[in-house]
């Protein structure tokens, strides 16, 4: 499955915006799973950057954004790079420390086992997790549920997935959403109209304290706003593809 050298079909991209003093134990946990890890720094100022740099980590390619662009950008803008080195697949992780890095063998043999799939985390949250977030969850994974006819997305938000590459640059490159927070719920439900099926998997998820380096840069009003208008659009958009939707529920 993986050479000495690393995969040459999956890589694990982590899209990060001022992570802080988190990036570069996220990156050396990962590493610790797969090989290669790519890194795309989108617009970091915090110092993040010239630190994951500076640690010439064997099995790291570092992408550096000379301005924030939003998660979906970043994630694209890694994806082109990877397609053109040859890569098929990109597990998609945080930064910031919070998504389980010892699950990364776990969903890439899944990917190898299911080629044609997205490997979708879902989040199993411990007693720390924001009451709010879960909330929101809920009302999401309720919209993405209708946008797909109930397909079987398990959530709607939780960036810890497997994508073919390929695919997904192909539902990016169709819409101006996504850019942003809006990404993992755009791209899943685009990706599964275009028949790409889910596979879920259960995993922990931490939230770290600002004294253990946490950082999060949700915005509550804006982001919930921009995924508002992204349910709306995608709702609209579904509309014309019941028939579609209601094959692949018997494919």
């Amino acid at each position: 499955m993986m050479s000495e050298a690393g995969s040459k079909s999956h890589l694990v991209l982590m899209p990060s915006y001022d992570a802080g003093s988190r990036l570069v134990p996220t990156v050396q946990e990962a590493l610790k799973s797969w090989q290669p890890v790519w890194v795309v720094i989108d617009g970091s100022k915090d110092g993040s950057a010239e630190a994951v740099v500076d640690a010439r980590l064997p099995g790291v390619k570092v992408i550096v954004l000379p301005e924030n662009r939003g998660k979906g950008a970043a994630v694209m803008a890694g994806m082109l790079a990877a397609r053109n080195a040859g890569f098929r697949y990109a597990l998609v992780m945080d930064s910031d420390g919070q998504h389980p890095a010892d699950c990364i063998p776990k969903f890439m043999e899944l990917s190898l086992q299911n080629p044609g799939a997205m490997i979708l985390g879902e989040p199993e949250f411990g007693p720390e997790a924001p009451a709010e977030r879960k909330r929101g969850r809920r009302i999401g994974n309720w919209w993405t549920n209708l946008e797909t006819l109930w397909g079987g997305i398990g959530d709607s938000l939780f960036g810890f997935r497997v994508y073919p590459i390929h695919e997904t640059l192909g539902v990016m490159e169709s819409t101006r959403g996504g850019r942003r927070m809006d990404f993992d719920t755009q791209v899943a439900v685009r990706l599964y109209w275009r028949g790409v099926k889910p596979i879920n998997v259960k995993v922990p998820v931490r939230y770290l304290t600002r004294e253990q380096g946490g950082v999060s840069h949700f915005h509550y009003v804006r982001d919930n706003l921009l995924l508002i208008k992204a349910h709306t659009l995608l709702t609209l958009g579904m509309l014309g593809r019941i028939p579609k939707l209601r094959r692949l529920h018997k494919s």
